[in-house]
């Protein structure tokens, strides 16, 4: 098994004849999915998503994978080919186009339409191609074929990469649920065909290969919200995400079952159920739908209200009306809330801290640990196992995914008999080269986070991060003092003020003296320069609140010269 390693050099210039891969995201974490495609000096780009931060990345909107080491090749990139319309997988191609607006977009009627509404918002038009499954296209070097795939949103592909130097498949991310609720099952006729033909590198969806078996199918979360539906005496509030299409139509079906009228909160679910709706992806029965505005007028018994939020995040609908500041709905005793997704790994925290303000309003709280009201989007491994089956492939290259999901996938690609040092397992960066049928790792280019803040796209750094997280974890000393330009001894001060640090503004007075009493003994050793004064200041309040408090806030010191 090829390891990634974090000391690789640059990688030297493309072999004739080869085919080079480089993940520039998506790998080691669930997001910002972006894969490098070159040969013969043309780049194709598969996919370019957002990562969502987490509590130790504070003010932070978004992640973007990092693209800088083609920003002077952009005018070699054929297309950005997107597999599916998740944030993860598009969510970064507003940014990428805001350098270069003309890169051709290539993907389903559905993500496309995902997408552009996305850029119309930016007022960008691009240029897209829409394809569906069983189409090929040649862009330069790279001749493109597209293969369903069922994931937990409409119009997934596949992509086959076919090059002289030999056959790349990415396959997105899939499963094979065997009774699909819109009837459009994984391609694996395609696939085996193809896995006839030949595949050189499979790079294959990761985040299910630590679960055994195959995953549940969708039309099982049917009749448990049938049940739930049932049951409830007043309202009910489904959070869902917004793409979900195919959960968003069974809580319909279960509305209209029941008499109840639907309402749409969240402008992410009123404009892709609109589009979904508009490409005859979803069923809405006449009347069902009713304004907000209307919908609280309602009998709570008659009313479902379809939310986004359903993981945690406090600006969605959902999180809003836990913290009870959504503008039209307070959660009451008596509402049934239905958490109808997956837990997006590093979420838990905010899920559980929405569910638990939701339970203490007095809401029934219905969440796939309780109820199967959710099943994963991504191929077990069962499933896994089965296409590396099917396909046969030289090399695998896991994808998407963190690093449990990337090892296991790993281990389930050589038990199913491709060598071990035919597995390559990469971290975003590693550049992988496919020559004469045998893939490995030859370098490594940057690709760090680049955080959105914002307006602000990449001026957040890792060191004002860490500032950031001091500042909320210890709070914020200033101390100030004014000294003798000539002689360094102190005139004025010194004064400490602090904010999130102590509510007693006395706490700090046994400090000043210490601070005074530096100061005089630098003065007298001759130090009068302001940057080695105010370090001086640092490192003595640093120490002593580090002595008394067992703390470590930061601390900006001035010295005044006069």
């Amino acid at each position: 098994m090829t390891e990634a390693h974090r000391d690789l050099a640059p990688p030297p210039p493309l072999a004739k004849g080869a085919l080079r891969v480089t993940p520039l995201g998506g790998l080691g974490a669930i997001g910002r999915n972006m894969t490098l495609f070159e040969y013969d000096g043309k780049l194709l780009i598969v996919d370019c998503g957002v990562l969502f931060p987490d509590v130790d990345q504070p003010g932070v909107d978004l992640i973007l994978p990092d693209y800088t080491s083609i920003l002077d090749r952009l005018d070699d990139v054929q297309a950005v080919v997107l597999t599916h319309g998740h944030e993860d997988h598009i969510g970064a191609v507003p940014y990428l186009l805001a350098h270069k607006p003309d890169i051709p977009l290539i993907g389903s009627q559905f993500t496309l339409a995902l997408v552009e509404a996305k850029l119309a918002e930016r007022r960008m038009q691009p240029y897209s191609l829409t394809v569906r499954e069983g189409q090929s296209e040649r862009l330069g070097p790279f001749e493109l074929e597209f293969f369903a795939v069922n994931h937990s949103i409409p119009d997934a592909l596949a992509v086959a990469i076919k090059t002289p130097a030999g056959t790349a498949l990415h396959t997105g991310d899939f499963k094979m649920d065997q009774l699909p609720l819109d009837g459009r099952l994984t391609d694996l006729r395609g696939f085996a065909r193809l896995g006839t033909e030949g595949v050189d590198l499979l790079l294959s969806d990761s985040t299910g290969a630590e679960i055994p078996g195959f995953v549940t199918p969708e039309r099982e979360i049917g009749p448990v919200l049938d049940r739930i539906f049932d049951q409830a005496r007043g309202r009910i509030i489904v959070a869902s995400f917004a793409s979900h299409v195919h959960r968003v139509q069974q809580v319909f079906d279960a509305a209209a079952a029941h008499g109840r009228k639907i309402a749409l909160i969240g402008r992410s679910m009123v404009r892709n159920m609109g589009i979904a709706r508009d490409l005859g992806l979803l069923r809405i029965a006449p009347g069902l739908i009713v304004g907000l505005d209307e919908a609280t007028t309602l009998p709570h018994d008659e009313i479902v209200f379809m939310s986004t939020g359903s993981q945690g995040e406090p600006m969605s609908a959902l999180g809003r009306m836990a913290n009870g500041d959504h503008r039209h709905i307070t959660i009451e005793s008596g509402d049934t809330i239905v958490l109808a997704s997956s837990l997006i790994p590093g979420n838990e925290t905010a899920v559980y801290g929405v569910i638990n303000q939701l339970s203490r309003a007095g809401a029934t709280v219905i969440h796939k640990d309780v109820a199967k009201v959710h099943v994963s989007g991504h191929a077990a491994a069962g499933e896994l196992l089965y296409l590396l089956n099917i396909l046969k492939p030289r090399n695998v290259m896991p994808v998407h995914g963190e690093w449990r999901h990337l090892r296991a996938h790993a281990s389930l690609a050589i038990e199913s008999g491709v060598p071990a040092d035919h597995v390559v397992l990469c971290e975003d960066g590693d550049v992988v080269d496919l020559v004469d049928g045998k893939a490995s790792v030859v370098g490594h280019v940057k690709s760090g986070y680049i955080y959105v803040d914002g307006l602000a796209v990449g001026d957040v750094s890792e060191s004002l991060l860490t500032e950031r997280r001091i500042l909320g974890d210890g709070g914020f000393i200033a101390a100030t003092v004014v000294v003798d330009s000539v002689n360094g001894k102190v005139v004025g001060g010194p004064t400490v003020s602090a904010k999130g640090f102590s509510g007693d503004p006395a706490v700090f007075d046994a400090v000043l003296p210490i601070v005074t009493d530096a100061l005089d003994r630098a003065a007298q050793e001759g130090i009068t320069d302001p940057h080695q004064l105010q370090q001086i200041v640092r490192r003595t309040v640093g120490r002593w609140v580090n002595e008394k408090y067992r703390r470590r806030p930061m601390i900006v010191p001035t010295v005044v010269e006069v």
